[in-house]
Formats: C-alpha cells, structure tokens, sequence
C-alpha cells in the first residue's frame, strides 16, 4: 500500500521539473469549489460505502466513473498564490475501492495555469484525494466554468473533451434555496460547506478509449477547505471511514 501510495505522488509530480517555486514542507491552504457528477444513480452510493453502483447496461458491472471540474476560490503554496486557477479531474474508482486502491484518474491543468501553480496542485492533490491510482496520467486544457443558483456547466477543451451539465433539484423544500445534504466527508478535505443535490443532465469524458457518458445521473456542486495544518501524517485508503 505505502508503495503504491508513493507511485500515486510520483505520478502526480511527475510532469514538474526539479527546483519547484515552493519547497515540499511550505505552508499552503486550497478552498475550492467543484462540479462534479458519476456514473452513479443520485445520491452518489461511494460516500456511504466502498462499493459504487452496479450498472445493468454493462452486465451489472460496479463502477463510478467520474468528472470533477475545480475553481480555486482562495489559496497558496508556499508564495505561489493559486486564487482563480482551474483544474479537472476525471476517472473510475473501480469495482470496490475498499483497500484504497482506484482504478485511473487524468488530471488537466487550465492551459492558463503557470509552471508555478502546477507544481502547488501537484503537491495539493494527494492529500485532497488520499487514494492510489493504478494509473495516472497528467494533461493540459481549457477548463470553462460556470455556476449559478440553478445550473452549473463545465467543459474541458469547449467540451471535446469532458463536459458536465447540472441542474438544480425540484425536490428542494424551501423556495429560492438549494438542496444540501451536510455533516458527510469528501476525500481528505476535513471541511465542507455540504453537497449541494444538482443532478447531472449530462456528463461526459470523450478523451481516448476511456470515454464514457451518462445522463440523469448523480450531480453536485460541493466547496472544500484544506490546508497543510490538517495533515497530520501521510495518508492513504478509500473514501469513506477512517482513510479520511
């Protein structure tokens, strides 16, 4: 597990030159908001367990492949600030992910993110998602992102090559506001403001022979706060329980 936990960082590290801008032990902090949808039927099952959803169209196969499309509200590593930069992440955490173990992740930068800001997320990302990836691979585009109270769209490339659509529920008691469902843990992040229930009217990764898409499946828009006070020692595992 250590071994595949350091592969996973090397991975992420691995299109960084040596001699980043912020040395490894900088103080940093990220508050970020997503939009993000699966595979999976609403309420996304893998906050609750480790075992994602079976899929009747594809033999009853469980699996929960994703897109995550993040803006930085606030943040820094080190002296590189990372206020307004983007990045997306989209992947399969597998059949069952209960040892920690995920199936594949590609994280693409913002085309208008520096070297800099790069390696910053470089050293973010695993302690916001503490899982190993079998395979992890790193990519450069455009991210588009947009929310409001009741939509939220994002793409990658002008969406050739990843797009989410999200709208709000109607299932909402109270008029004018959202849907949110508090008090549940998201990867390593120990601070949350809820998920705010958007289901996914589309969402889609079109990239290589990974691509996937699914319609009126689990969506949400969720802000995460993390910084290098809350890591106590290296950290690794699944989603849920005490890997966080």
């Amino acid at each position: 597990m250590r071994r595949l936990m350091s592969l996973f960082v090397l991975g992420t590290l691995v299109i960084f030159t040596a001699g980043a801008g912020s040395p490894s032990n900088a103080k940093w902090a990220m508050n970020a908001t997503a939009i993000e949808a699966c595979t999976c039927p609403m309420f996304c099952q893998c906050y609750f367990n480790t075992k994602p959803a079976a899929h009747s169209g594809h033999g009853d196969k469980h699996f929960c492949k994703f897109n995550m499309a993040y803006k930085v509200n606030s943040g820094h590593h080190g002296s590189t600030k990372l206020d307004g930069a983007k990045f997306w992440v989209s992947g399969d955490l597998g059949a069952d992910f209960g040892d920690g173990e995920t199936e594949w992740a590609v994280v693409t930068f913002d085309k208008n993110t520096t070297k800099e800001q790069r390696e910053a997320l470089g050293a973010i990302l695993p302690k916001l998602f503490p899982v190993t990836w079998k395979s992890f691979e790193t990519a450069e585009g455009a991210v588009t992102w947009n929310a409001t109270g009741e939509q939220a769209h994002a793409t990658l490339d002008g969406g050739k090559s990843a797009e989410i659509k999200l709208k709000k529920t109607a299932s909402a008691m109270e008029a004018g506001k959202p849907a949110v469902l508090r008090n549940v843990r998201y990867f390593g992040a120990p601070r949350n403001d809820g998920f705010i229930m958007m289901p996914a009217e589309l969402q889609a990764y079109r990239a290589g022979e990974r691509a996937f898409q699914s319609n009126g499946t689990n969506g949400f828009m969720i802000t995460v706060d993390i910084n290098s006070n809350d890591i106590k020692q290296p950290t690794g595992g699944s989603m849920t329980g005490s890997a966080h």
